[in-house]
């Protein structure tokens, strides 16, 4: 993007609603409650023909210990840094507090391009705000309704500079996050993974995990809010990053705690925000406790991640604290394999997000998982193997009646999803079904990943064109 652009403040002022505003989309969470935002989060913004990078900050607080809210302070402040304008942004029908007053200054002397704006302005209950604004000594502010769209023309003629004196700079293309590929495709051609279009993944678990530190290791910097206090993370932030030559994109998530838990407004807001996250993954990877693995909610977001067809990597985290590490191995696999059959074969893989041992392991997993979830089998060879396991292990008769299998293909990738033509689909025990998908998974070398089978009825829906090119 040609610019970024730094939306501060203190809390409640109305950042978030505005970057939603900006970017067109409901990206960040907003609620009534202050400090809802704590990590940062960027996003495409557009007024207009104008594109920038727009950065969503937590509120400025007076805090600089290593408190919570100290610990926010300082993301916001590097945010600053990293900016090339920053939007102050006060709440025109709270008018001039003394704490913008504090955060003014200090915008003063650490960036000299400030923008000052006077959000909640719309209707007379915000013109005083206003006038107030004159007083922080940041030029003249610009009244803007981040709720109503109002103002963004003025916000515009502000930004016009800036876009001019960055003009030169490379317009990335916009990517558009896919949640599933539903276009037709030939079953019998290869896929080879592009190393520049990022792999998304969704680190989940249950709070105090180790999710923000586990990303901020993998991508080298502080990017995101960590702490020993569970439920830090509160929205979906996603950070792009290249790991070893190879483009990802992460999503980390808030803590997933049991739904009775779960009273409060924000965190079910947090919670549903993790949730559509899973379904934006391409790979999920689900991070344990090694000190409490395998809590009945861990299952719970392993087989949620596996019902949403996501490729899915175990990883076990704070394995630096462990003592007795062989015996710690066998009962972790053994609860694996007994907890999560469904899972049967998906990688797991031992780490520790504050050392960053393991951290290749879990890429080579992640891109193995994504390599199979992305996996298509020629429909020559499906057909052989269909006719050597229903030769082995013919399919049930029902009421005496047998039940032919006719054809067999891949109709689509991610997950890999497979179509049986049979005479009488209905008839087909679950059982037999489960046996296809088994012997896929083993045959063809698709450990872990969720397997889609759908049984049809009808002839061989190629036939007709097999006949059509013979008379040709």
């Amino acid at each position: 993007m040609s610019f970024t652009l730094a939306i501060v403040g203190r809390p409640n002022v109305g950042k978030s609603t505005l970057f939603n505003r900006l970017v067109g989309r409901r990206l960040a969470l907003v609620d009534d409650q202050p400090g809802v935002t704590r990590d940062l989060r960027e996003g495409a913004g557009r007024i207009g023909a104008m594109k920038f990078t727009v950065i969503d900050t937590a509120g400025l607080e007076m805090a600089k210990d290593e408190s919570l809210q100290g610990r926010m302070r300082a993301l916001t402040e590097r945010a600053v840094a990293m900016a090339d304008v920053c939007l102050f942004l006060v709440d025109a029908r709270a008018g001039v507090t003394p704490a913008d007053e504090y955060f003014a200054e200090i915008l003063r002397k650490a960036n000299a391009r400030v923008i000052l704006a006077a959000n909640k302005a719309e209707g007379r209950a915000g013109e005083a705000g206003v006038y107030d604004a004159y007083a922080l000594g940041l030029g003249e502010p610009i009244a803007l309704s981040a709720e109503h769209g109002e103002g963004l023309g003025d916000l515009h003629r502000a930004l016009e500079p800036f876009a001019l004196e960055f003009a030169d700079r490379a317009v990335e293309p916009e990517t558009e996050i896919i949640l599933d590929d539903e276009e037709d495709f030939d079953p019998d051609a290869q896929v080879s993974r592009d190393p520049k279009k990022p792999i998304q993944i969704a680190v989940v678990g249950r709070p105090n995990a180790g999710k923000s530190t586990l990303i901020n290791k993998i991508i080298g910097e502080d990017r995101l809010l960590t702490g020993p206090e569970a439920g830090i993370t509160r929205d979906s932030i996603s950070v792009n990053t290249d790991w070893n030559g190879q483009a990802f994109r992460i999503f980390d998530t808030a803590g997933m705690r049991k739904k009775a838990k779960v009273q409060e407004k924000l965190e079910k807001l947090s919670v549903a925000d993790g949730l559509r996250a899973v379904k934006f993954a391409e790979v999920v990877v689900v991070l344990l406790d090694v000190q409490v693995p395998f809590e009945q909610q861990d299952l719970r977001i392993a087989d949620l991640a596996e019902r949403e067809g996501r490729a899915v990597v175990i990883a076990v985290n704070k394995w630096d604290l462990e003592d007795e590490k062989q015996e710690k191995l066998r009962s972790l696999r053994e609860q694996f394999e007994r907890l999560l059959p469904q899972l049967r074969g998906a990688p797991m893989v031992y780490v520790s997000a504050m050392t960053g041992k393991g951290l290749d392991k879990l890429q080579e997993a992640i891109l193995s998982a994504h390599d199979v979830w992305n996996r298509r089998v020629p429909t020559s060879q499906l057909n052989r193997w269909l006719a050597d396991q229903v030769a082995a292990h013919p399919p049930p008769a029902p009421s005496g009646r047998r039940i032919r299998m006719r054809y067999m293909t891949q109709a689509k990738t991610r997950p890999p999803t497979f179509v049986v033509f049979t005479s009488i689909p209905d008839e087909v025990p679950k059982s037999y079904n489960r046996f296809l998908v088994n012997g896929l998974r083993r045959d063809f070398d698709m450990p872990g990943t969720p397997i889609r089978l759908f049984l049809r009825g009808g002839k061989n829906p190629y036939e007709a064109k097999a006949k059509k090119r013979k008379i040709h």
